[in-house]
């Protein structure tokens, strides 16, 4: 693995917006408008060196489904900040039948230097973005520049596959809505939302488009409906669980949800026992599972223990989402040192003592050319398919972050 740097095409900005990538800037504090999209640089594998991390991704999702079946089965759902029995409930029925209910795709983000074993930050199985840039763009700039070369990238081809393997898991007769919410101001979950749309399409699926925001609720059927007042019964939604079931209408989609066998009225993807993945309390799960593994970093849920002392650690909200909330605390002496869970900072900068954390140890991004990077690998129906990379100012990847293509030689 290395960094190289490579003069931008003539005209990029227009060229990626064209592909669907249409943030390829980012609005920095100062009010300066930056690339996240940056191609000045890239970063060249071997085959060999994908061909482990593959390996290395794929054994990490049967230990993140171990770590889930493990919660259901032990009933560590308080764990994770689920309190609600009745949502836990349905979270360990979804997990018995998962295999009745579509579920797509993930996001591992891992730390690598190409020198030593890859290290697991998080797992984002349920609203996973970075993926249109990663499946198209930056594709589209290897044929580009490098038409000799290749790339880890199989997603479009997976997706559409998956869709095709996953139809008979639908409402037959019924289009599959696809959701995102209006709030993003930067169009990623509508781009991200309307790819997967596409290749739901090209699966030979019948699509619509909604927003969230235009889902409705009919009173006199009890149903989920759309702007044409027709019945939601499938909705790919771009929108986290754990946002949905404590808005307004939570209550009502958790008592209409279909948990596999079409029981419900509305079939959500992915799945809510994705919520089992996309909650940071698993990190301290996995390594309670499988303690000294290569590719795991300690973590746990009670404080940092002995972390504070030895490596540092990262103190992670359960819940979050580019980096918010993440704090980092080298090892050493004084308060940071000690065992007891400290207060990270909230949103206002005051300690936040309602809030969860996970406690990982601190194994700084390596750096290459003072750029930090985190690889976030793809899978598609628990199989790799596909590799982003994004650069960091600091050690924490936030929204600031860049995104650089890739390629193998």
């Amino acid at each position: 693995m290395r960094r190289q740097t490579i003069t931008p095409r003539p005209g990029w900005q227009q060229t990626v917006e064209a592909q669907g990538l249409i943030y390829p800037l980012t609005r920095h504090p100062d009010g300066s408008l930056r690339p996240y999209w940056d191609e000045s640089a890239y970063y060249v594998f071997s085959l060999p060196e994908v061909e482990a991390l593959e390996e290395v991704v794929e054994e990490l999702h049967r230990m993140c489904l171990a770590a889930a079946g493990h919660i259901v089965e032990h009933r560590r759902f308080a764990d994770l900040g689920i309190t609600d029995p009745a949502l836990a409930e349905l979270i360990t029925e979804a997990w018995w039948r998962r295999d009745e209910l579509p579920s797509l795709y993930g996001r591992f983000d891992l730390r690598y230097d190409g020198s030593g074993p890859a290290k697991l930050l998080e797992y984002n199985a349920d609203t996973p973005t970075s993926l249109v840039e990663a499946a198209g763009p930056q594709w589209f700039w290897m044929e580009d520049r490098f038409p000799g070369a290749d790339q880890w990238n199989s997603l479009h081809e997976r997706l559409v596959a998956a869709w095709k393997r996953q139809s008979p898991l639908l409402p037959p007769g019924a289009p599959v809505h696809f959701a995102h919410s209006t709030a993003d101001e930067l169009g990623e979950d509508l781009m991200t939302v309307a790819y997967l749309r596409e290749t739901a399409a090209q699966a030979g699926l019948e699509t619509r488009a909604i927003a969230m925001e235009e889902i409705g609720w009919d009173r006199l059927s009890g149903r989920f409906v759309d702007l044409r007042m027709g019945f939601i019964r499938a909705c790919f939604k771009l929108y986290p669980w754990e946002w949905l079931v404590s808005d307004r209408f939570g209550d009502r989609a958790l008592a209409t949800l279909d948990n596999g066998g079409g029981t419900g009225s509305t079939l959500w993807i992915e799945p809510v026992w994705k919520m089992l993945l996309s909650n940071k309390a698993l990190l301290a799960v996995v390594w309670e599972l499988y303690p000294d593994h290569p590719n795991l970093l300690p973590a746990y849920l009670d404080g940092p223990r002995e972390l504070a002392r030895t490596t540092g650690y990262v103190a992670k909200p359960l819940l979050g989402r580019e980096g918010s909330g993440v704090t980092v605390h080298p090892a050493g002496p004084g308060p940071a040192a000690r065992d007891e869970p400290p207060r990270p900072p909230g949103p206002s900068g005051a300690p936040d003592p309602s809030e969860a954390y996970c406690y990982q140890a601190l194994a700084p991004l390596p750096a290459f050319d003072g750029n930090h990077v985190v690889l976030g690998a793809w899978v598609v129906e628990g199989e790799a398919a596909g590799l982003g990379i994004r650069e960091s100012s600091g050690l924490i990847t936030d929204e600031y972050a860049r995104f650089l293509p890739h390629i193998i030689r």
